[in-house]
């Protein structure tokens, strides 16, 4: 990550704690797993709260296409970083519980959901609305990869049933501030 990138991070920290939602940027371990189920040339791989970029670039680094990428990012600052760096991306501004209003003209294509938002720390309504965009969106054999700083899926067991999902741990990133783990959501068969 370059210097730049850190001093937007910590100045949007410090300008507000609760929608930054971390202590640091994500750790290169973390955006290596958030990212391992993700096929280079398989469709739109979409990140949810890209923030300054991390996971952004382990998806170019996997060899991921930047016209292939539709960032999702509420913090205008943040959103006019992502803007600068990856013009070839589509940069959606908005909130993510709002995704079928942001992404009215995408059809049901996009392959992979990448997803940094901080659910832990949001009521279970906006969760819900989250996961039930996402899917909006993604193909049916698609695939929503979210972490957590905490032990369990961050995503409450009665909205996964309701909205036909299951979750699969996938692995702990132990070298992380705070060490975080990844979870794998998709659709029940």
């Amino acid at each position: 990550m370059r210097i730049s990138e850190h001093i937007h991070f910590y100045k949007e920290l410090l300008r507000d704690p609760l929608a930054v939602s971390a202590i640091a940027p994500s750790a290169p371990g973390l955006a290596t797993l958030m990212t391992a189920g993700v096929s280079p040339g398989n469709g739109l791989v979409m990140e949810l709260g890209a923030g300054t970029g991390t996971l952004t670039r382990a998806l170019l680094a996997k060899g991921v296409a930047e016209s292939e990428i539709v960032l999702v990012e509420s913090n205008p600052r943040f959103a006019a970083l992502l803007r600068k760096q990856y013009a070839q991306s589509r940069i959606v501004e908005g909130d993510a519980s709002k995704l079928p209003t942001l992404l009215h003209d995408v059809p049901r294509q996009i392959a992979t959901v990448v997803s940094g938002l901080p659910l832990r720390s949001m009521p279970r309504r906006v969760i819900h609305n989250i996961l039930d965009g996402a899917f909006r969106h993604l193909r049916p054999d698609g695939s929503f990869y979210q972490f957590t700083y905490g032990f369990k899926c961050p995503v409450p067991a009665d909205t996964l049933h309701h909205l036909g999902l299951r979750a699969e741990r996938v692995g702990r990133v132990i070298l992380n501030a705070p060490p975080a783990t990844v979870y794998r959501i998709e659709l029940r068969r």
